[in-house]
């Protein structure tokens, strides 16, 4: 399952471009709405795709020489079995998502620090390494794992702000990619979910019904794939 380097590059300049869209329509108060991750208003995510931005800069900027270890979806299924209590990092991005006065800090740095990113990626050797989160990554997996962060949050920003631009199909295509990755193969989603909706299960963001238990069958047990 190997990704194209330009396809990965376009859905990544998609994805935070779909991201900085949703910036231009928000309000500061706007940055004070919930969001689908638990104990986040929308400044506290919008940080925390930022975040990801800034380590992308530093990744492709420190390239390694490999071998990669991890790939677009190993690299969730790894992180999700070494990752631990999730509630001292949670306080974390929101105490430091609160040092700006009204959260529009965040959108300004959001909007300096994406399209670096996305140069940075642009410039990079579409066939070397990077190493990041302890893991060494092929750069087009690299990229499509930011795609996926980025959509995924994307979702979780609008929940409670209606009319926002949605991220963009290109992007959510190589996240659903990501998804069916982790899915395996032989599973197939079932058809009466949209993408999005798929998304939002797959990510525990909505809880999966009986019917689409009984849809998924054994496969059902691996939800969430990524949370």
């Amino acid at each position: 399952m190997t990704i194209d380097f330009r396809v990965a590059l376009h859905a990544l300049d998609r994805a935070y471009g779909g991201v900085t869209a949703l910036t231009e329509r928000v309000s500061r108060n706007d940055l004070l709405a919930f969001t689908r991750c638990h104990g986040w208003v929308v400044a506290d995510v919008l940080f925390h795709v930022l975040c990801d931005a800034q380590r992308a800069l530093v990744a492709l900027a420190t390239p390694d020489s490999g071998p990669p270890d991890r790939d677009y979806v190993s690299y969730w299924s790894g992180f999700a079995a070494e990752a631990g209590d999730p509630t001292p990092a949670a306080w974390w991005v929101r105490r430091s998502a609160s040092a700006f006065r009204d959260g529009t800090g965040a959108v300004t740095l959001w909007r300096e620090t994406a399209p670096a990113a996305v140069r940075a990626a642009g410039r990079t050797d579409p066939d070397g390494y990077v190493a990041t989160q302890g893991h060494v990554l092929a750069v087009p997996d690299f990229l499509a794992t930011l795609v996926t962060e980025a959509v995924i949050h994307h979702l979780d920003m609008t929940v409670q702000l209606a009319g926002m631009p949605a991220p963009d199909p290109d992007a959510v295509a190589l996240t659903t990619r990501t998804l069916d990755g982790l899915l395996g193969a032989g599973t197939v989603r079932p058809d009466a979910w949209t993408t999005e909706q798929y998304l939002l299960k797959a990510t525990g963001r909505i809880a999966l019904s009986t019917a689409d238990r009984h849809a998924l069958g054994p496969a059902a047990e691996r939800f969430p794939l990524l949370s």
